[in-house]
C-alpha cells in the first residue's frame, strides 16, 4: 500500500490511520532509525517549521519532536502553557488558523480531547496530538515500533497492559490492538476498568481477527503467554489528589520478577511509556514509598526494553512528520 496518503493528514488518537497504514509507518521510522545510526539523517523537511505546543509538561515528547525536527532539516519553534492563553483572551479555532498560516505542522500536548479535535479542524495543516486526557497515540507508535523490532509480526502478538485501564494509555493500546491485531490484556482492579461499551467500541471496527481486548484483574490470566508486559504509572498527571486511594487498587499488581514469570516464556519483555517509579529517588516517592509501580529488578534488568521505548518516540515521531508533511 502506497503511503503517500498520509500527506496532510492528521494524528489525533491512532484512530486516524488505517492498520496497514500504521505498518508502513513503523517501516519508515526503523528504516530512518537505521539511516541515522550511520549519520544518514536526509533534510527531507528543509525549510518548513514546526509548532510544539506543551500546555502540559513534557521531557520525552519535547526532545523527540526536536530531534526528530532538527534531523529532518526542519526548525522547530517550542510554545509553552504560559505563551497560548486558549479560551481566556483567544479562542481555540482562532489561534489554530494564525499557527495553520505560518506553520507546516503542529505537536500539540493538552488536556481536553475536544481542544487538540478543534485546532487539528482549523488549522490546515497536520496536527499530532503528542497527549492529551484520552488519547496517546505518539507513545503507541513508539511502542509498536520496540514490539516489532523484539517480535516482528504485531498480529497475533500477546501484551499485557498492568495499571488503570480507564486512561490513555490503556485506551490507545486498545485501538492499536484494533488496527493491527494485538492480543492485549488490560490487568486492572475492577475499580479501575474500562468500562465494557468502551472495549466493545475499540473493537468494533477492527482491521484483524486476531485482535482482542480482554479486560481481567487475575494476573495469571492477563499474563499468560504474554510476550510483554507494559507498565504505567498509577496515578496520572493532574490526579495527584487520588495517589493514596490509586495505591491502596493497585499496590498487588506490583510488576515484580515474580510476575513476569506468569507469562511462561523466556522472551518476554518490559516496557513503561515513562515517568516510572521503580526506586524511591524522586519527592513523590519518597512521600509514598509504596507507589513504584515495578520492581527496579525488572526495571533495570536483561528484560527491559524502556529506553529503547523511549528513544522510538523519536524515530516514530520523524517518520511521522515526514509522511504527514511531504508525504
Amino acid at each position: 500500500m502506497a503511503i503517500s496518503g498520509l500527506k496532510g493528514r492528521s494524528l489525533l488518537s491512532l484512530r486516524e490511520f488505517s492498520g496497514d497504514e500504521i505498518r508502513e509507518l513503523l517501516n519508515r521510522a526503523a528504516d530512518l532509525k537505521e539511516r541515522s545510526t550511520l549519520g544518514q539523517n536526509a533534510p527531507v523537511l528543509a525549510g518548513k517549521n514546526i509548532a510544539l505546543i506543551f500546555l502540559k509538561p513534557s521531557c520525552r515528547t519535547r526532545v523527540s519532536f526536536v530531534v526528530a525536527s532538527t534531523q529532518s532539516g526542519a526548525h522547530a519553534e517550542i510554545f509553552n502553557r504560559e505563551d497560548i492563553r486558549f479560551g481566556i483572551k483567544e479562542s481555540v479555532r482562532d489561534i489554530a488558523r494564525v499557527f495553520g498560516r505560518v506553520f507546516d505542522g503542529v505537536m500539540f500536548r493538552g488536556f481536553e480531547h475536544a481542544t487538540v479535535a478543534e485546532f487539528a479542524e482549523y488549522a490546515g495543516v497536520p496536527v499530532w496530538n503528542g497527549l492529551c486526557d484520552s488519547y496517546h497515540p505518539t507513545q503507541v507508535l513508539a511502542d509498536l515500533l520496540t514490539l516489532q523490532e523484539n517480535f516482528g509480526d504485531l498480529e497475533g502478538l500477546p501484551l499485557t497492559y498492568v495499571g488503570d485501564g480507564r486512561n490513555n494509555m490503556a485506551i490507545t493500546l486498545g485501538i492499536a490492538a484494533a488496527k493491527v491485531g494485538l492480543d492485549l490484556r488490560i490487568l486492572s482492579p475492577k475499580e479501575l476498568q474500562p468500562a465494557p461499551g468502551v472495549i466493545d467500541e475499540l473493537l468494533v471496527n477492527r482491521e484483524s481477527e486476531q485482535a482482542r481486548v480482554l479486560v481481567t484483574d487475575s494476573l495469571e490470566e492477563a499474563l499468560a503467554g504474554s510476550a510483554c508486559v507494559y507498565g504505567d504509572v498509577w496515578v496520572s498527571m493532574g490526579e495527584e489528589d487520588q495517589t493514596q486511594e490509586r495505591i491502596n487498587l493497585l499496590r498487588d499488581l506490583k510488576v515484580t520478577n515474580d510476575v513476569m514469570a506468569l507469562s511462561g516464556r523466556k522472551d518476554t519483555i518490559y516496557l513503561h511509556c515513562l515517568p516510572a517509579f521503580h526506586l524511591l529517588d524522586t519527592e513523590t516517592a519518597r512521600a509514598y514509598p509504596d507507589i513504584c509501580e515495578v520492581d527496579d529488578d525488572v526495571f533495570e534488568g536483561d528484560r527491559s526494553r524502556v529506553f529503547d521505548q523511549s528513544e522510538n518516540r523519536m524515530h516514530t515521531a520523524k517518520a511521522l512528520m515526514q509522511l504527514t508533511i511531504a508525504g
